[in-house]
Parts: structure tokens; sequence; C-alpha cells
């Protein structure tokens, strides 16, 4: 194992994007305070991997996850949690331990949680939040969980799937209120948020003021892996 502190321990495979990666963000550098190693899976845009699925761009992230181990990362993850429809796939083509999605912490917020809870999950599209797609992720049918999706607004969703060059921050933190409030008002017994985009993160601090709730995102999830890597 590489103990190097100065060296990646995290490696991260890249959706193929031109839409911006403001602080917070997955794919922003500054994100995390240790560094991170990106590789961008060629064609593997947000609007296939969400919508489409990912099956046929499987040989591409297999092969990123293997550059990534090759260049002596200590585990994987991915800038879309639509990805856990290849956790399985991906675990199986490399040494080093994979998570691709937030959503494999659903399990683990919900075990956190009264019976009479459930948690709440934040995704850019519901409508492609299958059960499937869930139980890639580990969340079993049985779990209690409620979805609310950013595919009712404009900004944050069409600047994602779109690939848009720019978009307007401060719209698309007001969607992000907008929608975790609506969350918490037809769920009142939502007890935790999980956010599945990776772009969601920049907007934790508002959705938890909202919702008053614990929230969950992948850069909680990366920097757990990577406290667990190094010393």
């Amino acid at each position: 194992m590489n103990n190097d502190p100065g060296s990646p321990a995290i490696g991260i495979l890249m959706l193929d994007t031109r839409f911006p990666r403001i602080p917070g963000d997955i794919g922003n550098p500054a994100t995390f305070p240790f560094p991170v190693r990106y590789h961008r899976v060629p064609k593997a845009s947000a609007e296939r991997v969400v919508r489409q699925g990912a099956r046929e761009l499987l040989p591409a992230f297999v092969e990123g996850a293997r550059a990534l181990e090759r260049d002596g990362v200590l585990a994987i993850t991915t800038s879309c949690g639509f990805l856990a429809r290849l956790q399985r796939e991906l675990a199986s083509a490399v040494t080093v331990p994979v998570f691709t999605s937030s959503l494999m912490l659903i399990p683990l917020v919900s075990r956190m949680l009264a019976p009479d809870k459930v948690v709440g999950i934040l995704t850019i599209d519901s409508d492609s939040l299958t059960e499937k797609v869930l139980a890639a992720a580990g969340v079993s049918a049985g779990m209690p969980v409620v979805v609310a999706g950013l595919e009712t607004e404009e900004e944050f969703h069409r600047a994602i799937l779109e690939d848009r060059p720019a978009f307007d921050v401060d719209r698309s933190r007001a969607e992000h209120v907008r929608v975790a409030s609506r969350l918490v008002a037809d769920h009142p017994n939502a007890g935790a948020v999980v956010l599945e985009c990776t772009n969601m993160p920049p907007y934790r601090a508002d959705i938890q003021r909202v919702t008053g709730l614990p929230v969950f995102d992948i850069v909680h999830l990366v920097t757990l892996v990577h406290q667990a890597l190094l010393p």
C-alpha cells in the first residue's frame, strides 16, 4: 500500500463534461484538503449515464479504473451517483476498493435513524432513480426512503444534463432549497438527507439550513475513505 500522504490516494472517474465545477463539486480539486487524481472517461455524458444507463460505457469505465490503479491510487470513486449501476463490475475489475456513489451511504444512514424515520434522497432526476439503481448501491427494497428530484427545476438540471458551459449558481442554490423544502414538507418523517448527485455538495449547507436535518454526500464518503487509507 502506498502510504505517501502527498500522493493521491483517491482516484475519481470523471464524466466527459464541460459544465463548471464550482468549489464543493467533486470535479473541483479545491473541494478536498488532500490531492485526488482524475481520469476522464470519453463520451460519458451526464445524459447518457443518468437517463440512458451506462452499460455500453462499461469497457471505458473499466479501462479508466485500471488506469487509476496503475497510477497508484488506493481507492476509486466516480463523478455521478448513477454510476452505482456499475458498482459490481468496477469493483471486480480492480484490486483496490471502489465506491461509485453516495447512494451507498443510504443503508448506513437508514440504520442511524429511528424505525419511524425515512431517508430522503435528493437527486438530479427522480424518474431515472429506479429501484434497480438503488439496489446496485446496496439499498434493499424494504429500506424506507423517499425521493425528490431537481427535474422539476430548470437551471441546475439543464446545466448538468445538457452540459452547458455556464450556469447561475444562485438560481441553482434556490432550486435546491425549494426541492429540499418540498421533500421535508411532503415527508415530515424524514430523518436525514442523502445527496445522490456529486454536483450537489456546494449546496449542502443551504439544504441543512432549510431542512434542519443531517445531510450526507459524496464529499463525506470520499473523505471517510481517504482517512481509512492513510495515517
